[in-house]
């Protein structure tokens, strides 16, 4: 297992740095990986290596704390091997910034045991430990430099972030109430609060899902040879669901980390104070699983979903760890008589100007990649859909984003794999906890089209469906892929209800999951039920929206087509049309605006319309959404 580095000391000076175990461990890592590379240069330069391994071999924490304490370092050879001391260190620096992966980890059992802390004040010292450590490392640096002469000139210090990867508050597992048949789970500390660093890109050795993630009928979960000392555990609040990730600390697993950090929201601390059992657990790279071990498995006992992604290069990708546990949410919705949507999910906030019309002042979003429907009866007795969110963070496909919009994520973004071409993605956060937990009644529900054109005189959307005909597009879930999955990029494929993780039905029309089909199918009728009525009282609009996003990568459009649709190249598709289909939406929530404010008993200053848009990868959900932003003018670039 290539090793991370945990560090669960305290140091406050640069000379209990050097002495610690973690640096004389992270110096043992970084010395093994450079007489790696060495060992693999091409044999003409085998001498310079040899003579390099020589003076790495030898360097040890001992060399560091000597040059920190000495007074005055002598001219000469004396200097010359301090210089190449601290060049050496100076790369190692480097080297634990841009290609280590480090975590701080503080035990924080008083949020549970007694109560002195709250999670809000272990957040506080989380964050303060990660800057202290990071400030800590500077200064060190600098001393160091300083010392053989070589810290002239301009000091670049606040471009050197040098905080750790991940910085958990953690409490014992035995806290966490765990089915009895996983007991040997607990044995793994449970982060409970977290600061990550972000601008960091992860190279992870796969950068697309080819493999489905489908029901076992046996539990994959071999807790015999589970070992704790090996996994890391964060718990999620995935929708209404308690979901435990366990990641193996291995590196092409362990990054999965930061990205699940910066995409789900932290279950609630006093969920484990009150003893909640979790809904379902999720382990990722485990070593002890085989190829055929990558699905989950439901518990009845345990009344437990178990998903397992087994440590195979090709599965250590960032969506086989949202994927899967998207996955759990949703099986977990279905049992429980919920429909999920894959799909972009907005609440728009419009106010009213009596000379002007109406405004849209705020866009919160709901989801941006999945989300349920909850069929609620109100105090009229009408039946209504009412939506929840899962992700507070979106994982965003840099390929059809602005530079303007990939300047907004700067700062705050983690990265996977930018230098592989297309497919890369960041992690970004784009809504809060509350906004995501909080349901609100659909107005509007549009399956996502990215591959007919429409001509530019014409509307971008077709709203004003019967609930039969709108739902058939939903089953049907044509779209064309961009080749971030197994299909071919321009291929045209087709996924029952833009699949919902799992898919249900193939392109072939097969049932994947009889019993959760069936289930998926009575909570389907209860929805179109619902709608019916909502139609008629003109409360709900359903239809088709045609982002047009791959249309020209689309072999069935020619280049007449593409002109007579106001399109001069096919690569102007990409970028130009989802921006109409934005334009058009806009017109169709100011409308259904005034319809609400008008069918109120009295007049209201401000309504909230919820659109969600459904469809898989690249069917433009995100696009359209950059698209509006920019259009209605909420952020300052």
């Amino acid at each position: 297992m290539e090793q991370i580095l945990e560090i669960r000391e305290g140091c406050n000076t640069p000379e209990q740095l050097i002495k610690s175990l973690p640096f004389s461990r992270f110096l043992k890592m970084y010395k093994a990986e450079f007489i790696d590379s060495l060992d693999h240069r091409d044999s003409k330069r085998k001498n310079e290596a040899i003579h390099r391994v020589s003076f790495i071999k030898v360097v040890c924490a001992r060399d560091f704390l000597d040059l920190l304490e000495r007074d005055e370092i002598a001219s000469g050879s004396e200097m010359e091997r301090a210089r190449n001391l601290v060049r050496f260190i100076d790369g190692a620096f480097h080297h634990f910034r841009s290609s280590s992966y480090s975590r701080l980890v503080r035990l924080q059992n008083d949020v549970v045991a007694t109560g002195l802390e709250t999670p809000d004040s272990v957040k506080d010292k989380v964050t303060d430990k990660a800057q202290s450590l990071s400030d800590l490392i500077l200064k060190t640096r600098r001393h160091l430099l300083r010392k053989v002469g070589m810290e002239h000139g301009v000091r670049r210090s606040h471009g050197l972030d040098a905080s750790p990867n991940v910085t958990a508050g953690e409490i014992s597992g035995h806290y966490f109430n765990l089915p009895a048949d996983y007991v040997g789970l607990s044995h793994v500390p449970l982060t409970i609060a977290a600061d990550i660093r972000t601008g960091v890109d992860y190279s992870t050795p796969s950068n697309k899902r080819a493999e489905p993630f489908y029901e076992l009928d046996y539990n994959p979960l071999n807790l015999e040879k589970f070992n704790p000392d090996e996994w890391v555990s964060v718990p999620l609040q995935v929708g209404a669901w308690l979901i435990v990730a366990y990641l193996h600390k291995s590196r092409g697993s362990v990054e999965m980390e930061p990205g699940l950090l910066n995409l789900f929201p932290f279950a609630s601390v006093d969920d484990i104070k009150n003893n909640r059992r979790p809904d379902g657990v999720f382990i990722f790279g485990d070593p002890n699983a085989g190829h055929d071990d990558l699905g989950y498995y439901w518990d009845e006992k345990s009344q437990l979903l178990v998903g397992v992604v087994p440590n195979r290069d090709e599965l250590k990708y960032f969506g086989y760890s949202k994927k899967p546990i998207l996955t759990l949410h949703n099986v977990l919705a279905i049992r429980k008589g919920e429909l999920p949507l894959h799909c972009g999910c907005t609440r728009y906030i419009v106010r009213f100007d009596e000379e002007q019309g109406p405004y849209i002042t705020e866009m919160l979003i709901k989801a941006d990649d999945m989300g349920r429907v909850q069929m609620k009866s109100g105090d009229d007795g009408v039946v209504r859909p009412i939506f929840y969110g899962t992700e507070t963070g979106a994982f965003a496909c840099l390929d059809g984003f602005s530079e303007q919009a990939k300047l907004l994520m700067v700062g705050r973004e983690v990265g996977y794999n930018k230098d592989t071409g297309s497919n890369a993605r960041q992690i970004v956060p784009v809504t809060e906890d509350i906004e995501v937990m909080s349901g609100d009644p659909l107005d509007v529900l549009l399956y996502m089209n990215n591959f007919e054109l429409v001509e530019q005189e014409n509307s971008a959307i077709d709203a004003n469906m019967q609930v039969d005909e709108a739902v058939e597009h939903f089953r049907l879930g044509q779209r064309v892929a961009a080749g971030s999955t197994h299909t071919h990029r321009g291929a045209k494929e087709s996924s029952y209800w833009a699949n919902p993780f799992p898919l249900l039905r193939d392109e072939k029309n097969e049932v994947l999951h009889p019993e959760l089909y069936e289930q998926f199918l009575d909570n389907e009728s209860r929805f179109m039920t619902a709608a019916k009525v909502l139609v008629e009282r003109n409360e709900l609009r359903l239809g088709v929206a045609f982002s047009q996003l791959m249309a020209g990568v689309y072999s069935e459009n020619s280049d007449d087509d593409l002109t007579r649709c106001g399109y001069q190249s096919r690569d102007d598709v990409e970028q130009l049309a989802p921006a109409r289909l934005a334009e058009d939406i806009i017109d169709l929530i100011k409308e259904i605006a005034l319809e609400k404010r008008g069918s109120g008993s009295k007049q209201r200053d401000e309504v909230s319309i919820t659109v969600a848009l459904v469809g898989d990868s690249r069917t433009g959900k995100s696009e359209t959404a950059e698209k509006m932003e920019g259009i209605l003018g909420l952020q300052l670039v």
